[in-house]
């Protein structure tokens, strides 16, 4: 059975019936009703992941800030016009206004690699260890990987590509080469956070080959 979030009367333009009810559902698995949506949350809501201020929103709206002021504290029931005007301003449906934001689904993936048991990538500046292969459709690429190259110019170029990129010192020291800041000098517990697009290149300044995770997002 479906349950029904709060009836909103919306006048009807044929004439045929003054308070003709749009119902705005949601699914149900159950018998119980769901508690009603706080429209005032829900708008205040839409409006501060857009940024806005109270003024900025009313302006969108094309209405008064103390009308949206009461309507997101609950001091008043909006009309449909004011929803609709709600809506437009915020670019959305008037149905979305009941909509509560979905829920993250929870599919209760993981996956464990054992020190030393990762995927193995070699090329000459670097030894990457793959992480969490075992997965497919990751929005992260983890990877351990022992710098073996000592000087910018044995990568015969910038390194990039799309995503963002995290970067840990786990043992040794680094070099770290961006194409827009100066080098960064990095030892063990140290961490970078950058824009993989920006050429980049790291180098082992220690006696030893440094190791480092290094975390890549493919989305």
């Amino acid at each position: 059975m479906r349950s029904l979030l709060p009836v909103v009367y919306q006048p009807d333009m044929a004439g045929n019936d003054p308070k003709t009810l749009l119902r705005i559902a949601r699914s149900g698995g159950g018998t119980d009703h769901l508690p009603p949506l706080d429209l005032g949350a829900r708008v205040r809501e839409l409006r501060r992941e857009r940024d806005w201020t109270l003024e900025q929103a009313a302006a969108q709206a094309g209405l008064a800030r103390s009308t949206l002021s009461k309507i997101e504290n609950g001091q008043m029931s909006p009309t449909y016009d004011a929803l609709k005007k709600l809506a437009v301003g915020l670019g959305i449906s008037v149905p979305q206004l009941f909509t509560p934001r979905p829920t993250a689904q929870v599919n209760g993936r993981m996956a464990v690699t054992k020190s030393g048991e990762g995927e193995e990538q070699l090329t000459t500046t670097y030894e990457h260890e793959l992480l969490a292969e075992s997965l497919s459709r990751k929005r992260m690429l983890p990877y351990r990987t022992r710098v073996r190259a000592r000087r910018p110019e044995e990568f015969g170029g910038w390194v990039r590509h799309e995503g963002e990129e995290f970067l840990y010192v786990l043992t040794g020291a680094i070099r770290l080469y961006t194409e827009f800041y100066e080098p960064v000098e990095m030892r063990r517990g140290d961490s970078a956070y950058y824009d993989a697009a920006m050429g980049h290149n790291v180098v082992s300044v220690s006696q030893d080959d440094a190791t480092i995770l290094w975390v890549t997002s493919l989305a």
